[in-house]
């Protein structure tokens, strides 16, 4: 079950893909990792859909990657006695912490933490950014608002607060059950939702404890101002497009998205851009023009990673929607500007030994024309080091460790193979050549570099590199 591409494709699943012969047509068709969203369903179809993948995992014998993404605060207005009332531009509407049903005057806002952080002239965003509302006046429990931009509101519409950082935890209480209940399942990494500092990282790295890996999602743009901390404090980070695209202008969106993926790629962090990626595949059975482009311009800018959401999770398509991103990340990488980008964007190594090893590797590979590098790792930190680098040849990154193995099916360029631990150096160059034919990376006469650290097992601790041949 070899790709031969570098990107990788995560895949939301649903109720358009839940079954055990869905999950397998959507790995057969390319998925790489598979998306949890614990913002629907409950933990018991989440289960099953866990299981499902472990047991496939079993059957096509490769790693498979599983991402949590928790939910988040849900900020929502109240009920309305009618269900629904019309807001027009220049009227005044009032929020308010009073549990009284609303009307076409006021609502009730249950969430004291956003009337403590507004202030005049900050706007507020109701139903996905179709409403605008500016604070004309404002207090502890209520805000005097004026419609910017009108139209129908109904029943629990959520609310975005795009100007203030708000004195709220990016992790609620569901979400601490939810995280519970994923790390007793095994998730391979945890998306963490609204974070707006580095506090709100640290906070949730604390409670994982090293059982996952921590993906960051990108969708308050407070959290822009310190986008290199919380990089720092992050496994991976997301590009999440729909929030951000709320509470940014639409023209703003792309230029962050750069900025992030440039800021990633230079600290060595695993980057994933996702949201209506492919969104018309939804209903149809092909993409837009625009989308396919959308989803090569990430490429070319050299991502680990795109998602797809509601496309795999109840689109009519699922399966063909993963086989045209398959097929869009190929020709991309097949294209002579992609690997041009990716040599006119290669970042200078970090001054430490295991960056000077993994840049060394990079470089060797393509001098001697090696069919691939291949990394020992227990933690992943030298396979992630030298997807870094992008090398022009596959990475085949072997672990003793099937939660690594896991956990770097979402690093670009890498094939993780769960294998023996090494005892020895000799072990070590036997593996890796045994390994790459098996995994059909080289034949007889081909040339490999491999890299690992000695002591082995010793994270972070990358010191040799070797050339070997396959006999």
């Amino acid at each position: 079950m070899r790709r031969y591409r570098n990107a990788k494709i995560i895949a939301t699943l649903g109720p358009a893909s839940s079954s055990e012969e869905a999950i397998a047509a959507l790995f057969e068709a390319g998925v790489d990792v598979f998306r949890l969203n614990f913002s629907h369903g409950d933990q018991a179809g989440h289960r099953e859909r866990y299981d499902i993948i472990r047991s496939l995992e079993q059957r096509f014998g490769r790693p498979v990657g599983i991402l949590l993404d928790l939910q988040g605060p849900k900020l929502r207005v109240g009920k309305f006695e009618a269900g629904k009332v019309t807001l027009k531009a220049g009227q005044t509407f009032r929020l308010d912490l009073d549990e009284t049903a609303g009307d076409d005057s006021r609502a009730p806002l249950m969430h004291p933490e956003i009337f403590s952080a507004l202030k005049p002239d900050t706007n507020l965003l109701l139903d996905d950014g179709k409403i605008r509302l500016k604070v004309i006046d404002c207090g502890p429990d209520f805000a005097e608002t004026e419609v910017i931009t009108g139209g129908p509101l109904s029943n629990h519409k959520g609310v975005n607060v795009p100007d203030v950082v708000l004195d709220v935890s990016s992790l609620t209480e569901k979400d601490h059950e939810d995280l519970r209940f994923g790390l007793q399942l095994g998730v391979d990494w945890v998306a963490l939702s609204f974070v707006q500092r580095p506090e709100d990282v640290a906070e949730a790295r604390k409670i994982i404890a090293g059982r996952a890996f921590v993906m960051t999602k990108m969708e308050k743009p407070q959290a822009m101002d310190q986008l290199h901390e919380i990089i720092e404090l992050a496994d991976g980070v997301m590009v999440a497009r729909g929030d951000l695209g709320v509470e940014c202008p639409p023209e703003v969106v792309p230029g962050l998205q750069k900025r992030m993926v440039r800021a990633c790629r230079e600290a060595g962090k695993p980057v994933v851009v996702a949201t209506q990626m492919l969104d018309s595949m939804v209903n149809m059975p092909t993409p837009t023009r625009a989308e396919a482009s959308d989803v090569a311009t990430a490429i070319f800018d050299g991502v680990d990673a795109v998602m797809l959401s509601a496309e795999t999770a109840v689109g009519e398509y699922a399966t063909e929607t993963v086989a045209m991103m398959n097929r869009i990340i190929l020709s991309a990488e097949q294209d002579d500007h992609y690997r041009r980008a990716m040599g006119l964007d290669q970042r200078a190594p970090e001054a430490t030994a295991a960056d000077a090893i993994t840049a060394a590797a990079r470089q060797v590979a393509q001098t001697i024309g090696a069919a691939c590098v291949v990394t020992f790792s227990t933690t992943g930190s030298t396979t992630l080091r030298l997807s870094r680098e992008r090398p022009q040849v596959p990475i085949l990154g072997l672990t003793p460790r099937a939660d690594t193995a896991r956990r770097l099916t979402l690093a670009w360029g890498v094939h993780s193979v769960p294998t023996a631990d090494c005892q020895t150096f000799r072990d070590m160059v036997v593996d890796a050549v045994r390994v790459a034919r098996e995994e059909e990376f080289a034949e007889v006469g081909d040339s490999l570099v491999i890299t690992a650290g000695v002591p082995f097992g010793t994270p972070g601790a990358t010191n040799i590199l070797r050339i070997a041949w396959v006999e």
